[in-house]
Order: structure tokens, then sequence, then C-alpha cells
């Protein structure tokens, strides 16, 4: 175990905490993350750390400045503001080993998506209600720990939404949750792509943990040839519009899709789009600062 660890504390907007998390974890030699603290007094907080995101990692890295920077000027050119990103403003320090890589752990604990709906991380033991639908993940090793708002709305919306025996496919899958969800709810096949392939595995162990049989490749939606009953896209506004008819064409006629990523005040964007490919709207859900539309496929 090596002497020492760095912990980066970086200011950011927490709503969009698992893209920026998920760029530590591909660039840097990070093993964990926090998202916030609150500390709390006579069953009142009295402090958070809510955007501020600690970031643990074992080596000292090289070129942070620049690829910070880097990636803040890409998601603005992808179409998030400076409000939308926060500042990026940061410090590092070295820190004596006390089994770092296992504490960040302790802030984590079980997400109740729904009544039916449960997240477990891998580490913890829970005993199983009956019915409940229990995912394991270890969180923090790919976009998608059911702890965000938009992976959140995406499984409610295939509890509610998608038909028993449905086939499924999940478009930027991360870490494979809302694939892994559908297949517990019942899906009779599951295929799920990402164009980023160090997810890929990530998503093939957790299917494994969970014991569903899911099918995960590198991929994107224009290059998919196969149809299905049951879509989720949980992706950035703009990717969304940008894509919209390769998602509209691999949608048998009738079939229901998920969008989710959407900020509030970027909802117009992705509305316009359902409107140009003539996709009938059936939903639209909100949690706290962010949308879900729930679409179906007409013609």
């Amino acid at each position: 175990m090596a002497d020492n660890y760095y912990e980066l504390q970086i200011r950011i907007n927490p709503e969009i905490e698992d893209v920026i998390s998920d760029f530590f974890f591909e660039e840097f030699p990070c093993e964990g993350v926090v998202l916030a603290e609150e500390t709390y007094k006579d069953l009142e907080m009295v402090s958070t750390t809510e955007g501020t995101l600690r970031v643990f990692l074992t080596q000292e890295p090289h070129n942070l400045s620049k690829l910070i920077s880097t990636q803040r000027e890409l998601l603005k050119f992808r179409g998030l503001t400076d409000e939308e990103l926060g500042s990026w403003d940061y410090v590092i320090s070295s820190k004596p080993n006390e089994d770092w890589s296992k504490k960040w752990k302790e802030k984590w604990g079980i997400t109740r998506v729904t009544d039916k709906i449960v997240i477990v991380p891998d580490w913890l033991e829970y005993k199983q209600i009956k019915d409940e639908v229990v995912i394991r993940l270890e969180p923090g090793c790919a976009f998608g720990t059911g702890t965000h708002q938009t992976t959140q709305l995406c499984m409610k919306a295939i509890e509610k939404y998608m038909p028993a025996g449905a086939k499924m496919a999940d478009i930027g899958m991360g870490s494979g949750i809302l694939a892994i969800c559908a297949k517990k709810f019942g899906a009779s096949y599951v295929y799920g792509c990402d164009n980023d392939e160090t997810v890929i595995d990530v998503a093939k162990e957790n299917a494994l943990k969970n014991l569903v049989e899911c099918t995960f490749e590198l991929n994107t939606a224009d290059k998919i040839d196969d149809k299905f009953d049951f879509v989720c896209a949980n992706i950035l506004h703009h990717v969304l519009a940008e894509i919209m008819g390769d998602l509209k064409n691999i949608m048998n006629t009738g079939a229901i899709m998920s969008l989710s990523g959407i900020l509030d005040e970027k909802k117009g964007v992705v509305l316009d789009a359902i409107n140009r490919e003539n996709l009938e709207l059936l939903e639209e859900i909100h949690q706290d600062q962010w949308t879900s539309f729930v679409v179906r496929k007409v013609d």
C-alpha cells in the first residue's frame, strides 16, 4: 500500500456530478469519489459539501490543469453553459494513506428509487423484500450509479411503461444499470451499447453480479441493425436532439422510449426533436432540476 494518496476537491454543479465523476475515472488513476457529505444536528442539516466533488487518486496526476480545462471546454462546446458546469476551481493535497481506497465507500448507502426498485452497493448486506427489484452495483465504476436523478427517471419509466417480455435497448448504457433493471422487470432480451469502450466490461461484470443476461457492446444508435419494443437513452440534451432520428429507427411501431439527461431549461431542445420525428409524447416527468420524456413511435 502506498504511503500517500491524493485528494482533489473541485467545485462543480451537482446536477451533472455523474458526468464529471465519469471523466475522472476515465482520465486519472481514480479509485473513488464522494459527491456530497451532510452534517446533521438534532435531525436538522447544519452543513453540506454539495457542489464540491472529492476525488481520490492513487498517484499525483500530471497535466491536471490542462486536462480539466480541456474537458470543461468540451462540455461547453456540447451545449452546457458556465452556470450549468460550475466553476471547476480545484485544490489537490497529499494525505497519509489510511485505507483511503475503502474509506470513500462509507459515504454510499442503499438507494430506494421507488417502492419496488432498490440500488444496493455491492459491499453492503441487504435482505430483499418480496417483489422488490434489487440491483447491486459498485458505485463510481461508470456513469449510472442509481443515485442520480436522470438514471432514476429512466428506471421509473421502465417500471411504469415497459411491457413484460419486451425487447429492450439501453443506448449509452454506462454501468448497465438500466439494462439490468429492464431485465429484472421481465424484458425477454436486453441490448446495451456505449461509445466508451472502458465501460463495456464494467457493464458485463454488473450483469453477472445481478445474475441477468444482457448483451453489451461498443456501438452507437446509428449503427444498430435491430428494432426494439422499449428504448432508454439517458444522454445529454444536445446529443438526444442530434440522434433522435436514429433512436426512432431502432423502435418498433408502437414502441415506447424513455429520454433522460435533460436539464429543465434545455427540455425545449429535446421537445423540438421529438416533434420533428413525429413521436407521441406520453408523459413529461420531473425530478429536482431534471426532466424526462416518455414517447411512443406511432408510424
